[in-house]
């Protein structure tokens, strides 16, 4: 079935359909809708020239002072938060080693990760020549693997905060900080999808992160190609020289004094919004959608959420062992195939279930719901 939407003249004139994004923050998919009031910040802040220097220093001020962190920077993404992680703790501030990077000659380059922790970004570590060092089973790790992964060659310890990566037999955030910081080690967090809750922002700064890096788009609804970086005020200052403008290895991954303004905007935004107000409205579009599917057989649809895998309510579709008709993948694939586009989450669940299908209800707009309650009582009915 098609359903016609009204498609922004900027788009119409490329050709390009609008999709509704039920996956969460995906950048692939757009990422997530900024507030008016970034845009019209991002439109002042265009028709104004200033030095880069003194506007990356003056916005990380102002982000350090939200966050309750020494010190923050602006970084082109979450990606690019993680290069400048690892060459900050490879060269420091060191000129002579900056200009180096991507050779490591003689510098530590060393970033040990538990074995749940490997995910799809990681190569940013080794982007400024860190080489990364891999602890545990799939799902163990013990102390003593850290203890002896640690070495003359280690720059830090990467922790990883992501949905279905944290398995309870792994080292835990308290743990990682006891061991590399009793051995003079930083630790590095990605918490850059994992934001709301707010809390986030400021428990792994407080509880022992060194540097830790966050998505500027996604739940913090800024310019989908910024991310923050805070932390340490001595890593943020390597961070910051080998980062744009200076030419060095992070040079690629500039930022432009909209997006910085963008992002400063967003979060004084973001902080000020009630989240438990916010929750509810994500609760009641889930509710609704499972709702909405009745009763099929063979589909449990439920409303989650979860401090680990599931920091915003999803309405999530399992499909029972005694489901008969297509699969969570190929109800998917229609989905995204359709008019308008539907993109949704999808893949085997950990608890044992064959298949699921979540969708997040960040992005969605009024009507959004009843769209994708159509189309997937299509797919799921289709013989």
């Amino acid at each position: 079935m098609t359903i016609e939407r009204s498609v922004p003249s900027v788009y119409a004139r490329l050709g390009v359909r609008p999709v509704i994004h039920a996956s969460g923050t995906t950048t692939r998919y757009g990422g997530s809708r900024m507030r008016p009031e970034t845009i019209d910040a991002m439109r002042e802040a265009a028709q104004t020239l200033v030095n880069i220097d003194e506007l990356n220093e003056a916005a990380g001020a102002a982000i350090a002072r939200m966050l309750g962190a020494e010190a923050a920077l602006v970084t082109a993404g979450s990606a690019a938060g993680l290069v400048l992680q690892a060459a900050a703790c490879i060269a420091g501030d060191d000129p002579s080693r900056i200009a180096r990077l991507p050779d490591v000659t003689g510098m530590r380059h060393e970033f040990v990760i538990q074995r749940p922790h490997r995910f799809s970004y990681d190569q940013s570590f080794r982007v400024p020549g860190g080489v990364l060092v891999e602890i545990g089973l799939g799902r163990r790790t013990m102390p003593y693997e850290l203890e002896n992964a640690i070495g003359p060659a280690t720059a830090g310890v990467v922790y990883l905060v992501s949905p279905f990566t944290s398995p309870p037999g792994i080292l835990s955030f308290d743990e990682v900080c006891r061991i590399a910081h009793a051995r003079g080690v930083p630790v590095l967090v990605d918490v850059a999808s994992m934001v709301p809750p707010r809390e986030n922002l400021f428990r792994y700064l407080r509880d022992g992160a060194d540097l830790v890096i966050v998505s500027g788009g996604k739940g913090i609804r800024g310019p989908q190609s910024t991310g923050i970086l805070a932390g340490r005020r001595d890593l943020i200052r390597a961070a910051t020289l080998n980062a744009s403008p200076n030419q060095a290895i992070g040079r690629a991954a500039k930022t432009s004094k909209e997006e910085i303004v963008g992002l400063v905007t967003a979060l004084e935004l973001f902080l000020a919004e009630d989240e438990k107000a916010e929750m509810e409205r994500y609760r009641e579009v889930c509710a609704s959608i499972v709702a909405g599917l009745g009763e099929v057989p063979g589909i449990r649809a439920v409303v989650e959420q979860d401090p680990v895998n599931r920091v915003l309510p999803h309405a999530v579709l399992y499909f029972e062992p005694s489901w008969t008709g297509p699969s969570g993948r190929a109800v998917q694939l229609a989905l995204a195939a359709g008019n308008p586009h539907i993109y949704v989450q999808q893949g085997p669940h950990q608890g044992g279930y064959f298949d699921e299908i979540a969708i997040d209800a960040i992005n969605l707009e009024p009507g959004d719901e009843a769209v994708i309650v159509r189309r997937l009582l299509e797919e799921l009915t289709r013989r």
